[in-house]
């Protein structure tokens, strides 16, 4: 069984992003009737969820959640924890595509623009031609085409639903409709098909073993320097949280 590690009382498990891929592996296999949502969370969502019960409750009912965000895991170590590594949620989406292509998985893709909706599809082919794309929806939909969205989902019965709709609104759409969507792992993944589609650059391996890939995301996207800010107030937060016993 895998060991939990408490940060700001969000009870992450210390697994690598091979072993969550084993797992979400193993749901497939197992044919499971409900639906199992994996929340990829970076210290964004784990300070939102301090105040916000719904999205806690989410987080908490949640089949899987990982450390996105060098942040947790820095946390996570400073206060005597043991999380191997961040396990994002376009390196968990990556390695997914790379295992469904062997087993011939299908996927149903939600998120982005139009444009971008389509061109991932088409490089997700090219790459990976054993996946099976079940269909695919741009993110920019009206409430009213919800429940033709939902439905469609529904009667196709992906192995894997990707949900780019940005965080934490897809771990909301994710939560509301689960009982509807009849897929075996639904999960959230950001910006994630932005990159894939080669809409957004990919963060260089270098940065990354350096830990400095939202210095890398700011500098291409200046824009998101407002929600850096949350960076430093969260390590000082979360470093000074006192953790109940875990449960």
């Amino acid at each position: 069984m895998d060991k939990y590690v408490k940060v700001m009382g969000v009870r992450f498990p210390a697994i690598t992003l091979e072993r969550t891929v084993n797992i979400l592996s193993d749901v497939i296999e197992q044919n499971r009737s409900q639906l199992f949502h994996v929340i990829t969370v970076n210290p964004e969502i784990t300070m939102a969820c301090q105040k916000d019960r719904q999205l806690r409750s989410i987080i908490d009912e949640a089949g899987l959640i990982t450390a996105d965000g060098i942040g947790i895991v820095m946390v996570s170590r400073l206060r005597g924890g043991n999380l191997p590594e961040r396990v994002t949620g376009y390196d968990t989406l990556l390695k997914l595509l790379e295992t469904g292509n062997q087993k011939k998985w299908s996927f149903y893709f939600l998120g982005a623009d139009p444009v971008t909706n389509q061109k991932v599809c088409e490089v997700i082919g090219e790459k990976h031609p054993d996946v099976v794309i079940l269909g695919r929806h741009h993110g920019f939909f009206n409430p009213s085409e919800e429940d033709k969205i939902v439905e469609e989902v529904g009667s196709l019965s992906p192995d894997i639903l990707v949900v780019a709709l940005g965080a934490p609104y897809a771990e909301r759409w994710i939560h509301k409709y689960k009982s509807k969507l009849n897929a075996k792992i639904a999960i959230g993944v950001g910006g994630s098909l932005d990159v894939i589609a080669g809409k957004v650059k990919a963060t260089p391996e270098s940065w990354k073993r350096s830990n400095l890939e939202w210095l890398y995301r700011l500098i291409q996207q200046p824009s998101r320097w407002r929600r850096q800010l949350i960076l430093p107030r969260f390590l000082v937060r979360a470093l000074i949280f006192k953790e109940g016993k875990a449960p």
